[in-house]
């Protein structure tokens, strides 16, 4: 994707400070929030927030499709909010606070760099880039203001997967060679796309910095699918489980990558339905296997070591021991009490208030995406990369 910068995202991107939030907040103020892309990622984000308890209003709502501005409003956090197409004016309302941005991907790193050029803290999905390209620009962005920017990896601010990173640093697992991440949808059960009222949908502002094309439902309900808005399997599943085997393993980029995808039930996308994949980092390999015509099993991780092997999904994890002889595996197990989103909005309100780092920053934003975006590229290069990419030698 490619954007012609405003003055905004300059001013960003060039190394200068934004305005900064300088508001003071009591323990008990009420945050104003913008939200920018209401489809459905966003409702489930307002759900966790409004399950936080901390008090807040939704002041301003955007979205270039009518509706959905509209069943925002219909949230008692929203009664007075203004409803916007153009992103720009919840930007421009100086009593917003901090922003929730739940747009396609190809949208992500222009808005939170306007966002932040306006002087707002951001809660940003994931992925949060939609191209290798834009991860410096969007760190320098962060860091060079004195913003708050909670990335959309909720794993992060999850009870057991915090637990599970302690246990794996804290040498619980042995040493650990191999990491499993796997995770199966089924589209064609689920993700159907839903009819579209296209007089009430401004498309161009849609595509951004898209290339211009007709309308397409298929795209517009599935966008993670298409090169132009997404990633496909590797940006919207596998960011996660990479996130939490870099947090685990203090690593946060592969070396190479190996990619087997293939399109065989959903012949228009761009992107591949069934994948395998491999990435090495030093001392350990992680392996990623998916499809989305299949839901059995859903997503999780398993983590072997030479003493033990923990296994974990959203639902709780598992820690099964190498050297158990009667029938006591697992030696320990953990289920999850809620949806790890709530507790990650939780620290991104606290985090405005307190002025303290969140706890996914946008270095694991970054690093989560961008091993996404390096099997993506092994795919595209006939299934093998070196990382960082090696640059042809020049011949005399």
């Amino acid at each position: 994707m490619t954007y012609t910068p405003n003055r905004r995202s300059f001013l960003i991107a060039g190394g200068l400070s934004a305005l900064a939030s300088t508001k003071a907040f009591g323990a008990n103020d009420r945050l104003r929030i913008g939200v920018i892309g209401a489809g459905g990622r966003m409702r489930t984000l307002l759900n966790s927030a409004e399950s936080t308890g901390v008090p807040f209003e939704i002041a301003s709502v955007s979205d270039v499709y009518t509706p959905r501005r509209d069943e925002v409003k219909t949230r008692a956090s929203a009664t007075m909010a203004t409803t916007h197409m153009d992103y720009r004016e919840v930007l421009d309302d100086k009593s917003v606070d901090a922003v929730i941005i739940a747009t396609p991907d190809h949208w992500h790193v222009r808005i939170a760099l306007e966002a932040l050029a306006a002087g707002k803290d951001v809660y940003l999905e994931k992925p949060v880039t939609h191209t290798l390209e834009e991860g410096a620009a969007l760190q320098k962005g962060v860091r060079s203001s004195r913003q708050i920017v909670q990335c959309g990896m909720q794993q992060r601010s999850w009870t057991h997967f915090r637990n599970a990173v302690d246990l794996i640093q804290g040498g619980s697992l042995g040493q650990v060679t191999q990491v499993r991440t796997y995770w199966w949808q089924n589209y064609g059960l689920n993700w159907v796309p839903k009819p579209v009222d296209v007089t009430q949908l401004d498309w161009k502002q849609w595509l951004g910095g898209a290339p211009d094309q007709p309308f397409s439902l298929e795209k517009y309900n599935r966008w993670r699918w298409f090169w132009s808005f997404g990633g496909g399997a590797m940006t919207d599943l596998f960011t996660h489980w990479i996130d939490i085997a870099q947090w685990a393993m203090k690593a946060d980029e592969p070396t190479m990558a190996l990619m087997l995808g293939d399109k065989y039930l959903f012949k228009e996308w761009d992107c591949p339905d069934t994948i395998q994949a491999a990435f090495r980092y030093p001392g350990f390999d992680v392996v990623y296997e998916g499809m989305m015509s299949s839901s059995i099993d859903d997503g999780g991780l398993e983590f072997r070591g030479t003493d033990a092997t923990l296994k974990i999904t959203r639902a709780g994890m598992s820690i099964f021991h190498e050297n158990v002889k009667d029938g006591r595996n697992p030696i320990l197990k953990e289920e999850s009490f809620e949806d790890g989103t709530t507790p990650h909005m939780k620290n991104f309100f606290e985090c405005i208030k307190t002025r303290k780092e969140p706890n996914a920053p946008v270095e694991a934003g970054i690093a989560a995406a961008r091993a996404g975006h390096v099997g993506n590229l092994a795919y595209h290069h006939g299934g093998k990369t070196a990382w960082p990419a090696k640059r042809p030698q020049s011949q005399s």
